[in-house]
């Protein structure tokens, strides 16, 4: 398809006399854009008059063109580089240009173009400037066959360079960084003088007029503290930098950047180290204060404030400019890009594509948007085409905006700028509010009551200023704006006095508060969920205070979705610790993602999305995911040391709540190892190990990985107390031994608790089927050690039952666990009935019908007595999420009491109470008269 085929549009000529002498030669369509061209620009003139012949050549390829004028870049030497570089440079702006003007090229096309070319002419310089202190020697232990990688030099290529998206007359901002650990310490400081000769001649190469202009203005005043840093710096230096002192726009700024001339491999490196700065693990809404605080430093320093008037008017930095797409986009990439790499993009347009396919824009604020900077930046490189500026300003004079107007192909003045005007109000509509959230946040509300009316408010947020979380100045403004609104809301909570409190003790667990209270000024709804949990849950609300940042979860992801199951679980973990390459890290990310899943739960049970029995279920699906992916990890680390798992590897065998599924908000974990050597001796790694201290330090490190209190916390207490001989047993059991304690030393309890014995998790394929061995082991055990041995069973049960209800008796009223008739009690009768009757169900409600089908208990026994155990593990999963002390009715706060009640359906903490102790004590009955017809089993 030929060039002229391909226009669209072309420029109106503002003075005609120019645009004849260009079209002179020219015809058709390819003559109009050419005539307009000159007709409206000086620059591009003087261009078309000395290029005339060049382009002739190559104006119906011009792809070709292009890559044909940087490839020839790398052959320049000597003299002619400086030469040869302006040329090219001039050739490439010609026919970009004129690309743009006729809508040859689109916007993207044109702007990657320029990038590729800067690119390429800065690693002409800096190869030129670098190859003469490489053959001096003045770049120790580097030779002129190190040039290729500029000897451990990198160039970055930060803001639009860095993202493809430079414009018709940018200048380019570059960091430039060498890598020190190629170097001795003793040469550190000869290199890196090298270095720093090396690049100042290089930008004086791209920058420096001559005769035949410029390649590209230079910058390098984006590297750390550049007033006293040498223009090329020490990579580890400049992560030092950022890690004690950078600032947000710093991080910002390394949104673009790109490797882009030198090592590219080093400098992609040290971008990865520097991703826990730019990008944070948190949701970091404190970003939007720091960007707009930016953004009005900024005007102010311009002198941008005021009225829109397009005369004169910055494109980039003024009122609905580029600045603010950019800022209002890049913000947003910051606050969830720590949590979220899909938004780690550098290039506008890409990146507000993906922040509305994760739902942190509307999808058609979006469109408008992109739609909106493409239009500014087309029109930016309007202006700057006129004389080749390094402006983003329109003309001052009505005279000026005609030619720029006449340049974008249109005559009508007035209606172009109308048009102009509402663009950039749109623009600047769409992108304040999200600067000024203490214009249109929390604090705003307009309340519908006083705001302090909950009595004892002053005396008790008096005593907030002396929170960890409010000994900043930052902290204490924001909260400032918030406390209104925030006590509005609790004074509307069932019990505002109960609700008040309880968000006190939350309060005064927070380490700190900048991120926090940020999250709750741009997120309002997040303050409604707060007051819910401290007028219901003071359990939870601890929680929170000491795990806030599972709120990001809130904002940052479907967090009220349906419950995803356990595969999806598994899936998105194991992506989650795929991103992480440090061990530590990755436990680190475990516990995050466990707190975050676990908080949900919890708020899901405590507004009614669930119930009691699916809470259990989805505590059990989180514990189970966690250990699928983290035992496979321990394996993986212990591997690195000593080899593989010997043999066929080991499983994981959940007992107790964790086999039967029924975990509550505050459940350990009970677990045992069983592993097979498979005959192997020895394990075949660096450090061989038997297969008894090999299996016995994987356990360990399970262990250690689970309940070590890290940065993040622990993700669950483990309890190995169940495996065989307890205690004085070794932590993982050979299968062999395994199979002869169980068939001939375990006592009759150990039996009982194999009927919720579960495998979980096993370290590979062979131990997957090591598990599905262990399962029929388990059915086939019991089916020997249960049926014809009820005397016996019985006799054992009786004698615990007495023990545990001397030892544990209920302590309140609204007691789940503990006492006769409770769910210790039906649990243990249950797991006496599934062994007496071989049920290879796991589940306590199963094991009660077995009850029914070997005749201990009849029908409606069974119906009452799974009835009352429901009503108790409704109890016990709402006192679980509601405190960490037993529950009880008097202790538990209006809110919590309600809480329960609804879970129970009951009208009254009276009612509940009484139904509790007359079904415990009917319950305890029938369980004993069960045990009494053990005897005849």
């Amino acid at each position: 398809m030929s060039f002229a085929s391909r226009i669209k549009r072309v420029p109106v000529p503002y003075e005609p006399e120019h645009a004849s002498a260009a079209r002179e030669g020219w015809d058709g369509p390819i003559a109009d854009l050419i005539g307009g061209a000159a007709g409206c620009s000086p620059y591009l003139q003087t261009l078309l008059g000395r290029e005339r012949g060049w382009l002739e050549t190559v104006l119906e390829a011009p792809e070709a063109a292009i890559e044909a004028e940087q490839k020839a870049l790398h052959g320049l030497d000597g003299p002619e580089v400086k030469s040869g570089l302006r040329v090219a440079k001039r050739r490439v702006a010609l026919l970009t240009a004129l690309a743009d003007l006729g809508g040859v090229w689109p916007l993207a096309q044109i702007t990657r173009c320029l990038t590729e070319f800067a690119d390429a002419a800065l690693t002409v310089a800096l190869r030129t400037a670098l190859a003469p202190e490489l053959r001096r020697g003045k770049i120790p232990g580097q030779s002129e066959d190190a040039l290729d990688g500029l000897a451990g030099m990198v160039a970055l290529a930060m803001g639009k360079m860095g993202a493809y998206e430079l414009n018709y007359s940018s200048d380019i901002d570059l960091i430039c960084l060498f890598d020190e650990t190629r170097f001795e310490p003793s040469d550190y400081a000869e290199a890196r003088a090298g270095f720093v000769r090396a690049t100042r001649k290089a930008m004086a190469l791209l920058s420096e007029p001559t005769g035949d202009g410029y390649v590209f203005r230079t910058d390098l005043r984006l590297r750390p503290d550049p007033s006293v840093t040498p223009v090329c710096i020490a990579m580890e230096a400049a992560e030092r930098y950022y890690e004690s002192l950078g600032r947000t726009w710093e991080r910002a700024a390394h949104i673009k950047a790109r490797p882009a001339s030198g090592d590219l491999a080093a400098g992609a490196r040290y971008l990865e180290r520097l991703t826990p700065f730019v990008w944070r693990k948190h949701l970091d809404f404190a970003a939007i204060q720091d960007a707009h605080d930016m953004r009005l430093k900024i005007r102010a320093h311009k002198g941008l404030h005021g009225p829109l008037n397009l005369l004169g008017h910055d494109l980039k930095l003024g009122q609905g400019g580029i600045r603010d797409i950019e800022f209002f986009t890049q913000t947003r990439q910051i606050i969830a890009g720590g949590r979220d790499p899909d938004l780690r993009l550098r290039g506008t347009e890409e990146s507000l594509s993906a922040l509305a396919a994760k739902g942190w824009v509307q999808a058609a604020d979006a469109e408008v948007l992109q739609d909106h900077y493409r239009a500014l930046r087309t029109l930016e490189h309007r202006v700057q085409m006129v004389n080749d500026a390094q402006t983003h300003a329109l003309p001052k004079s009505e005279d000026g905006l005609e030619r720029v107007v006449n340049l974008c192909g249109d005559t009508d003045v007035a209606a172009w700028s109308k048009a102009w005007r509402e663009r950039l109000e749109d623009v600047a509509r769409r992108t304040e509010p999200f600067f000024a959230p203490r214009s249109a946040g929390v604090q705003d509300v307009a309340p519908d009551g006083q705001t302090e009316d909950i009595p004892g408010a002053d005396a008790v947020s008096e005593r907030w200023r002396s929170y960890p979380a409010l000994r900043s100045a930052r902290a204490g403004e924001i909260f400032t704006r918030l406390r209104p609104e925030l006590l509005r809301r609790l004074s509307h909570a069932a019990r505002p006095e109960e609700a008040l409190q309880n968000f006190d003790s939350f309060l005064a667990g927070l380490p700190a508060g900048v991120q926090l209270f940020s999250l709750f000024e741009a997120n309002p709804q997040l303050v409604d969920l707060i007051v819910d949990i401290c007028a219901t849950a003071p359990g939870l609300s601890r929680y929170l205070s000491r795990n806030a940042s599972v709120l990001d979860a809130v904002i940052g992801g479907p967090f009220f979705d349906p419950w995803p199951g356990l595969g999806a679980l598994v899936a998105e973990l194991s992506d989650q610790l795929a991103r992480h390459g440090d061990y530590e890290a990755k436990l680190d990310a475990a516990r995050r993602w466990q707190k975050e899943w676990h908080f949900r739960i919890g708020v899901h049970q405590l507004r009614g999305l669930i119930n009691a029995e699916e809470a259990a279920s989805e505590y059990t699906d989180l514990a189970e995911a966690v250990l699928r992916v983290v035992w496979p990890l321990c394996a993986e680390d212990l591997s690195r040391r000593h080899g593989p798992p010997p043999g066929r590897g080991a499983v994981l065998v959940g007992m107790g709540s964790l086999g039967a599924a029924t975990l509550t908000a505050q459940s350990d974990l009970d677990l045992i190892v069983v592993y097979d050597a498979a005959g192997v001796d020895a394990s075949d790694g660096p450090k061989p190990l038997m297969p008894g201290p090999y299996y016995a330090r994987l356990t360990k490190t399970l262990v250690t990985a689970l309940s070590a209190p890290m940065a993040e916390g622990r993700l669950y207490e483990i309890d190995m107390r169940l495996r065989p001989s307890g205690k004085q047993g070794p932590v993982a059991t050979s299968w062999g031994a395994f199979q002869n304690y169980q068939k001939d030393d375990a006592w009759t309890w150990e039996h009982l608790a194999m009927t919720r014995a579960r495998v979980i998790a096993g370290t590979s394929v062979d131990a997957e089927k090591l598990g599905q061995e262990l399962e029929q082991f388990r059915q086939a055990l019991l089916a020997d050690k249960g049926p014809g041995h009820g005397a016996e069973i019985g006799k054992a049960v009786r004698e615990m039952r007495t023990r545990l209800a001397a030892a544990k008796p209920a302590k309140t009223a609204w007691e789940a666990k503990l006492g006769p008739g409770r769910l210790q009690d039906i649990e243990l009768f249950a797991q006496m009935a599934g062994l007496m009757a071989a049920c290879p169900a796991h589940d306590t409600l199963s094991q009660l019908r077995a009850a029914e089908a070997s005749g201990l208990l009849s029908s409606a026994q069974v119906a009452d007595i799974s009835d009352h155990y429901a009503l108790l593990r409704r109890v016990q999963m709402a006192g679980r999420l509601l405190t960490e002390d037993a529950i009880a009715p008097d202790a538990l706060g209006a809110g919590g009491r309600a809480f329960v009640l609804a879970q129970t359906q009951d009208p009254s903490t009276d009612v509940l109470s009484a139904r509790i102790s007359e079904q415990a004590a009917a319950t305890a009955e029938t369980i004993t008269a069960g045990l009494d017809r053990c005897a005849e089993h």
